[in-house]
């Protein structure tokens, strides 16, 4: 079994308030600051004492944000900008991280696939931008569906020639904020001590927990429900916000998770930071598939080392084989778009 360290919201503040835990400072761009994921984003970034400077950016709105943002008294400047005046320019120029939470939200009955057509061309913009005036960033993807979003931006960067695969994440933290969640729920556990991993993607079917390396056992149905519940959570939320929205606080936790943990290694040079992550991975590209969600360790170039799946039960065998064909699809989808436009 794997050991992901798992972080909390009380020690992402704990950490981010202690001066003598921090050595440098970082600028991170957020894109789609003002919406649904954006707002608690980057309120949490704020919190964060690794960021010098917040810039936010957004079609509407975002001067407002970044204002309301900058009473708040943590270190980092903010700053808010929208298109006029070269606004995305100046957002990500001299970014070392760069986070998009941009596109629409999910609406009932919709699946993170159904999103494609509209996210796909705000991603393939957003990405020429960061190619023109960030290409040294490291990316933080979340707008959906990420198996397809990935390799759009991917594409983009290798159009202009910076591309580097170390670079390049698709947030896929929620997924396992959500696992060790739904784990410590049914064992009545502190959700710290549910250690969970999870593969593949970030979508449906593509998700799968490995629950067989967790310390806790389960029976076949109660198996059986829990990894469908890890796999269509954002369907509970959907459903609950009742066509108003899908899940947007515990995503930005997720991603305030993940970007702490990037800025820890890439800013601080902190040594064996694991987070799950989907990547340019050889784990199955003999399968076809160039990109692959497991843990990774990060570094102060990004991706360091890409973690194996390890030791899997019959089952997981079973959902790793559903999942691939499906990720496939999913990765040829967004280079064709990419490609064609």
């Amino acid at each position: 079994m794997f050991t992901l360290r798992q972080v909390t919201l009380t020690s992402i503040t704990k950490r981010a308030f202690s001066s003598s835990a921090v050595s440098q400072a970082a600028k991170v761009a957020v894109l789609g600051a003002a919406g649904g994921i954006g707002q608690p984003l980057s309120l949490l970034l704020k919190k964060n004492n690794l960021i010098s400077h917040l810039s936010l950016y957004d079609i509407v709105n975002t001067p407002g944000v970044a204002a309301d943002l900058s009473h708040i008294n943590t270190k980092a400047k903010v700053t808010g900008y929208v298109p006029d005046n070269d606004g995305l320019k100046h957002a990500i120029t001299g970014a070392d991280v760069v986070v998009i939470p941009a596109g629409v939200p999910r609406k009932p009955g919709m699946t993170r696939d159904d999103l494609f057509l509209t996210n796909a061309g705000i991603v393939r913009d957003l990405a020429t931008a960061v190619a023109q005036y960030a290409p040294k960033a490291h990316l933080a993807i979340i707008s959906n569906p990420v198996n397809s979003t990935v390799p759009i931006f991917t594409e983009a960067l290798k159009k202009h020639n910076v591309y580097d695969p170390r670079r390049v994440f698709g947030v896929t933290t929620l997924d396992i904020v959500r696992a060790s969640r739904f784990v410590s729920e049914l064992k009545d556990t502190d959700p710290a001590e549910a250690k969970i991993t999870v593969v593949g993607g970030h979508s449906g079917v593509t998700i799968v927990p490995l629950l067989s390396q967790c310390p806790f056992s389960f029976a076949e149905e109660e198996l059986k429900a829990l990894t469908y519940r890890i796999q269509f959570g954002g369907d509970e939320v959907v459903k609950a916000k009742a066509g108003t929205g899908s899940a947007t606080l515990s995503m930005a936790y997720a991603a305030a998770r993940f970007t702490d943990s990037l800025l820890r290694a890439v800013v601080n040079g902190e040594e064996g930071i694991i987070e799950p992550t989907f990547v340019k991975s050889d784990l199955y590209a003999s399968d076809g598939i160039e990109f692959f969600a497991s843990n990774v360790e990060l570094g102060p170039d990004g991706v360091k080392k890409i973690h194996p799946v390890g030791k899997v039960s019959d089952y997981e065998q079973e959902l790793i084989n559903a999942a691939l064909p499906e990720l496939k699809k999913n990765i040829e989808k967004g280079i064709k778009f990419a490609k064609e436009n």
